[in-house]
């Protein structure tokens, strides 16, 4: 019996259900397509509305897909797995039982690290097994509409359901579990995991129990939260629900709720019975799934370095930090041109700098993926090795990229048309320097008076003269000399 005492302090445990659909062209058992946005009811066929004679055909590219994830999430491979048929009526389920599977799911027992404040820690994953995804109902809000709608383009399509263990105890590690889930699909390209087109969905389970203690307490699962900052709005309003209910010497309930986004409150939908309902039974259309070792190896070479090897390498063989690893290798994409430009011979930290900086100011301004860059990892090794030689200053470099970016043309090609190359000769620079010295007598005085701030007005006005050609450092070297000499 769970502990009621008031006043008590209640830790939260916590543990996922990850609902991705898989990035196929067709659905999981027909040749629909699985295109986002299609006017509805589309792309439905005999297979997904259920009709008698239809028969499912399963997509092999959906179980690779699940297959290459339950190996990165160390998941046992059960051989063989079946499917079922789990059965319940609702409308956006036209065949009133949606194939998934229970008792032989393709992945168990599995494992994923998190970091939260450098703590890095592992959450068990129960299983990874795949099914099909429902319609979609859609309610008109208007003045006396009494009806539904129901969509079925998105009956059908391939879901990948990974349920965590309950291994969750704080906010942050809910946040850093799903951002870990979401960057592992992507670098897998298992799912393209847009959140705003339904492709990414949770289900929270929670209970409260005393701090100290090992007993569960009463389950409370929490249906259809589609971003994270839902999860997290939600997870804190039934965490300070369940407190209250238990610091009042009552139970919680254990139950199915729905989260209300509008009210920023959970609301009670249906007791949750120890029992299974759904009346699962083998899919009888369906032959067991068996993943011989010839398979299983082909899908683990196939496996790219994941995001949290990735990580530590490029902290502990490229020495950057670890905020500039975290960064690069929050995308795949980014993280492979940031390695091209470093193949090019360019200094790890220098590329991570560009890569970070000017080249994904100009990715997110176009709104393209590093993978699709109209620069490509030469031209910016090329850039970026210009600026080290000093063939060219790193502002006039920024003004290169933008070039670059809007033509396509290689750097040293606009350098020279747009006469960007850095004045190496000293000659000419001095007569710049002396030029401008002429022209800010003040600046010249309030130097020699002691006014430090004087020597970088100069410096820019050099700099403005030679429309940033000049080498900075140069130039104060340049300056400090002729002023001293000018104060004697």
């Amino acid at each position: 019996m769970q502990s009621a005492e008031k006043g008590a302090a209640y830790e939260p445990v916590i543990g996922l259900e990850v609902h991705a659909e898989l990035a196929t062209e067709s659905k999981a058992f027909c040749g629909c397509s699985t295109r986002f946005g299609a006017p509805p009811n589309s792309q439905a066929c005999p297979v997904c509305l259920g009709l008698p004679g239809a028969l499912p055909v399963l997509n092999q590219e959906a179980v690779e897909h699940a297959l290459r994830v339950a190996l990165a999430l160390d998941c046992e491979i059960l051989v063989p797995c079946i499917f079922e048929r789990k059965n319940y009526y609702y409308p956006d389920l036209p065949k009133n039982y949606q194939i998934s599977q229970k008792r032989r799911t393709l992945g168990r027992s599995g494992r994923l690290e998190i970091e939260v404040a450098g703590n890095p820690t592992w959450v068990g994953i129960d299983d990874v097994h795949l099914e099909e995804d429902t319609g979609k109902l859609t309610h008109p809000e208007g003045a006396g509409d009494d009806y539904s709608l129901v969509d079925y383009n998105r009956s059908g399509v391939p879901l990948l359901e990974i349920v965590g263990a309950p291994d969750l105890n704080s906010l942050d590690q809910v946040s850093a579990y799903m951002a870990a889930i979401r960057e592992l699909l992507l670098y897998l390209r298992a799912s393209d995991c847009r959140m705003e087109e339904g492709k990414l969905r949770f289900e929270a389970n929670i209970s409260l129990r005393p701090v100290g203690s090992r007993e569960l307490g009463a389950r409370v699962e929490i249906k259809n939260l589609n971003s994270f900052r839902t999860v997290l709005r939600c997870l804190e309003h039934e965490r300070y629900r369940q407190q209250q209910v238990l610091r009042a010497g009552e139970q919680v309930a254990r139950e199915t709720r729905l989260w209300d986004e509008i009210a920023c409150a959970s609301a009670a939908m249906r007791s949750k019975e120890e029992a299974q309902d759904y009346r699962y039974f083998p899919e009888p259309d369906l032959v067991p799934l068996v993943i011989d070792k010839e398979w299983l190896a082909r899908a683990r070479a196939s496996l790219p370095e994941l995001p949290r090897s990735k990580r530590r390498r490029f902290v502990q063989a490229l020495g950057l930090s670890d905020y500039d690893a975290g960064i690069l290798t929050a995308d795949r994409e980014l993280a492979d041109y940031f390695e091209a430009v470093t193949a090019g011979g360019i200094e790890p930290k220098a590329a991570a700098n560009w890569v970070t900086g000017e080249l994904s100011r100009h990715l997110n301004e176009r709104g393209v993926s590093a993978a699709a860059a109209p620069v490509t990892p030469p031209q910016t090794a090329e850039l970026i090795r210009l600026v080290e030689q000093r063939a060219i200053t790193a502002n006039a470099a920024k003004e290169v990229l933008a070039e670059m970016f809007a033509s396509g043309r290689a750097a040293h090609e606009i350098i020279e048309e747009r006469g960007l190359a850095q004045i190496q000769d000293q000659d000419e620079l001095q007569a710049v320097i002396t030029r401008v010295l002429a022209e800010n007598p003040s600046g010249v005085a309030d130097f020699a008076a002691g006014k430090t701030q004087a020597l970088k007005f100069l410096v820019g006005q050099v700099m403005k003269a030679t429309r940033g050609r000049a080498n900075p450092q140069a130039v104060n070297d340049i300056l400090r000399k002729r002023l001293a000499m000018a104060r004697e």
